[in-house]
């Protein structure tokens, strides 16, 4: 099982900063009003604060509570904002990006979804994913787990949900001006795959079932199905598309019709709900619609909210029980406020500080890493991370190149390059030659793609995609 799996299946006991509020009577409602909304958010927010740690941190060992910075985010308040007594130097954002910049974060065998998290919360918290230290490049870290020999996926195929977050991190994490930062032909890769797993029944599970008859019969749960439609809507599938709507549908005859809850194959629960929710958040479809709304008048998010403790704020895992769940309040507080699985950073109010931080330049004799696309115009996608230690504040893309011939992840990302130095365009790569207007082109960022010279200026963080074509 996945990490977002095991992890966020556990219950906390309430942190002591609440007190007698924690469990204070739940509300009873009906279809949840805007006020209701707005004071769910309020007490939410205030009891994800109370979750920081008096050092300003939220993630560490044991269950990852970053995951508040994507709630806060959807919220509308700035992760810089969160600090702990007001000492806006422990801010929870200065603080995650520390974290992120060690050389032993995440951990000494990380996987795919470590860097996935990473990516979503570190943008939610307005954190450039690609340039979060000179030495940190979590675009390029999500590109060393794609697999060469099943392109579209990325960490172990079984393992299905490493690349529906990989679609949600790439997707969702755009550049700071709000621009796609991964090429149309790495995203094209992971809606196939997208695609190809969702099950019978319109929904998803966290395992692969491409091409199973079996397994693709098998029931999908609630959690992935909100995950993996989200996954689509984020790389730029419209709600209107076939399988959005089966997945649409697949939640709504999942309702119970006595409390708004989805029937998840855990049981019913907050968690679960939540998901749910933000799935359909991310792709523009109301939770509270006609569609969504019972024979008995609950929606979705009547059931979130019903399982708050309120003035506290916490939200409760299963309504057996007595005390609030952190990931529980996590992922309901984000479906209120009406996000997806990561939400572009608000303007922050605390004096001086920018909605975005971002390495400016390499650092001279700072390993680092870069994330680079290369596509032979014939359905080849070769996707890699390249490593490499530069000599001054920027490179160029000759360089990069050169690089990624021997220190590439995966490997064969770049089999050569020609003219193999000096200025000039490129006129081979991978042995596939420039033909009439057919050739090679490079965009950063999402810009659009131009000729590919060697001496082109390649920047810190920057997501580099090389074509194949007219």
């Amino acid at each position: 099982m996945s990490r977002f799996r095991t992890s966020r299946r556990l219950a906390l006991a309430v942190p002591a900063a609440l007190g007698a509020f924690a469990l204070t009577t739940l509300p009873a409602v009906a279809t949840s009003t805007p006020a209701q909304l707005a004071t769910s958010r309020t007490n939410g927010v205030a009891y994800l604060k109370s979750l920081q740690a008096a050092d300003g941190s939220y993630a560490g060992s044991g269950l990852s509570n970053e995951w508040a910075f994507s709630a806060f985010a959807a919220a509308g308040t700035a992760v810089v904002d969160v600090a702990p007594g007001g000492d806006t130097t422990k801010n929870a954002r200065t603080v995650y990006r520390n974290l992120l910049s060690t050389a032993a974060w995440p951990s000494a065998t990380p996987v795919v979804t470590d860097y996935e998290r990473g990516t979503l919360n570190a943008y939610a918290a307005g954190i450039d994913p690609a340039r979060v230290s000179a030495s940190r490049n979590l675009v390029a870290d999500i590109y060393a787990y794609w697999q060469t020999a099943e392109p579209g996926y990325f960490g172990p195929s079984a393992n299905f949900n490493g690349t529906v977050f990989a679609a949600l991190s790439l997707g969702g994490a755009k550049t700071q001006a709000g621009t796609a930062r991964v090429p149309q032909s790495l995203t094209d890769a992971l809606v196939t795959r997208l695609r190809a797993n969702q099950h019978n029944d319109g929904g998803w599970t966290y395992q692969k079932v491409e091409g199973n008859p079996t397994a693709l019969n098998t029931a999908s749960d609630i959690d992935m199905t909100g995950a993996a439609m989200a996954a689509l809507c984020v790389s730029g599938v419209p709600n209107t598309d076939t399988d959005v709507v089966q997945a649409k549908n697949f939640l709504k005859g999942k309702l119970v019709a006595s409390s708004g809850a989805f029937n998840s194959l855990y049981g019913v629960n907050t968690s679960s709900n939540g998901w749910g929710v933000a799935g359909l958040n991310a792709c523009g479809i109301n939770p509270q619609s006609a569609d969504f709304t019972t024979v008995s008048g609950k929606t979705p998010v009547d059931f979130l909210i019903a399982h708050q403790y309120n003035p506290a704020g916490g939200f409760k895992y299963k309504p057996a029980d007595t005390v609030p769940s952190a990931y529980s309040s996590i992922d309901a507080l984000r479906a209120v406020a009406g996000g997806g699985f990561t939400t572009a950073p608000p303007v922050p109010v605390t004096p001086g500080a920018a909605q975005w931080v971002a390495q400016s330049a390499f650092t001279a004799g700072t390993a680092t890493k870069l994330a680079l696309t290369v596509d032979d115009g014939a359905g080849g996608l070769k996707v890699c991370s390249v490593a490499f230690t530069p000599t001054g504040t920027t490179t160029t893309l000759g360089d990069v190149l050169a690089a990624a011939t021997t220190a590439a992840t995966p490997a064969g990302c770049v089999t050569g390059v020609t003219p193999s130095s000096g200025t000039g365009a490129v006129t081979t790569l991978n042995g596939k030659a420039n033909s009439g207007s057919n050739t090679w082109k490079v965009s950063v960022d999402g810009s659009s793609f131009a000729g590919a010279l060697r001496e082109k200026t390649i920047n810190v963080g920057d997501t580099i995609a090389l074509r194949w074509g007219a």
